[in-house]
């Protein structure tokens, strides 16, 4: 195993590879490579490489000035226990185009400890927020080649 490669360079990100897994999220099941290809194309992405293969990803969904999302966070199975996904966040919340932000934002099943040692806590005022949810959207697009 070579050394392990945080890079934020869209044009690396493994989209092929990103895919793979994310079809299998809960989050994503399902998901059409090109939004996966479009997803990252909106979004400051944050990829662990060992070598030139892709271990882990994350991105931040954001305006650059006042909110941000973290979203597709994952670490493969066989990467996890090794501090990647803290990797990934410490990166992120460093990152210069995500410093003074007014909101960061995300969500998640199953990872709440990870994400606290960041700051992040359960949502107050959630009363405020308001969503339009539709977790199978992927299960009723029209099939498209995945180029």
């Amino acid at each position: 195993m070579s050394a392990l490669r945080l890079s934020t360079d869209p044009a690396e990100m493994d989209v092929t590879a990103i895919h793979a897994v994310l079809t299998e999220q809960y989050w994503a099941r399902g998901i059409p490579v090109e939004i996966v290809r479009r997803a990252i194309a909106g979004s400051i992405p944050f990829g662990v490489f060992d070598g030139k293969r892709q271990v882990a990803f994350a991105r931040a969904v954001t305006d650059r000035a006042t909110f941000a999302y973290v979203a597709d966070v994952y670490v493969l199975e066989e990467y996890r226990g090794r501090g990647l996904a803290r990797m990934m966040m410490n990166a992120m919340m460093a990152h210069p185009d995500l410093q003074g932000l007014r909101r960061w934002m995300l969500a998640t099943r199953d990872a709440h400890g990870l994400y606290a040692k960041f700051g992040f806590t359960p949502m107050q005022g959630s009363d405020r927020f308001m969503e339009i949810a539709d977790p199978d959207i992927y299960t009723r697009l029209p099939s498209r080649k995945d180029t």
